[in-house]
C-alpha cells in the first residue's frame, strides 16, 4: 500500500479557530455539509473527537503557517468507534491523506481498548469503500435511503478490534 502523503502532514485535534478551514472543506468535500453549528457542537461533546490533518507552510512559524488539508470525525461511546465523517481538500486527495487519518482514528481506537469500529458509507461512493476494505472493514448491512436527498443507501461496514489483554 504505497502512502504518497507528505512526511510533514502532521495530525492533531481539531480547535475552535480551526473551525472555519474546516468548514472550507466540508462544503468542497459534501453536496449537503454540515452546518457550523453541528461543528461547534462536536468539538464540546465528550465522546466526539475531530482530527485534523495539518500541512506546515513555507513561510515563517506562528499563527497561519499551517493549513488544513483533511478531517475525521469520531465517537467513542462505551468500547465502539463510530466514523461519522472523512473528508480531505479536493487538491490533497489521492495522496493517502485520509489513509492517515483512518490509521489516527484506528490507533487511538486501540489505545481506548475499543472492541468494534463502524461507519455509513454512500454506496456510490467507491474510492472510500476501497479504503475501508483496505483496513479490514466489511460491509454488514444496507441502511435503505440513508442520504435522503439523493436517495442513496449507505453501506454498513465495521471491523473487529484486537483487545489488549
Amino acid at each position: 500500500m504505497a502512502v504518497r502523503a507528505r512526511a510533514r502532514l502532521e495530525i492533531r485535534k481539531m480547535r475552535p479557530d480551526d473551525l472555519e478551514e474546516v468548514m472550507v472543506i466540508e462544503r468542497e468535500a459534501f453536496r449537503h455539509p454540515w452546518s457550523l453549528e453541528l461543528f461547534r457542537r462536536e468539538l464540546e461533546h465528550d465522546w466526539s473527537t475531530i482530527l485534523v490533518g495539518v500541512e506546515p507552510l513555507t513561510s515563517a512559524p506562528g499563527k497561519g503557517s499551517e493549513r488544513i488539508v483533511a478531517f475525521l470525525i469520531f465517537w467513542l461511546v462505551h468500547d465502539e468507534v463510530h466514523i461519522l465523517n472523512v473528508a480531505v481538500a479536493p487538491e490533497h486527495r489521492r495522496k493517502g491523506i485520509a489513509r492517515i487519518l483512518m490509521a489516527e482514528c484506528e490507533k487511538r481506537a486501540h489505545q481506548a481498548n475499543a472492541a468494534l469500529m463502524t461507519l455509513e458509507v454512500r454506496r456510490s461512493n467507491q474510492a472510500a469503500l476501497d479504503l475501508y476494505r483496505e483496513f479490514d472493514y466489511r460491509a454488514v448491512g444496507v441502511r435503505p435511503n440513508y442520504y435522503v436527498d439523493e436517495g442513496e443507501d449507505a453501506i454498513v461496514m465495521v471491523k473487529e478490534l484486537k483487545r489488549e489483554s
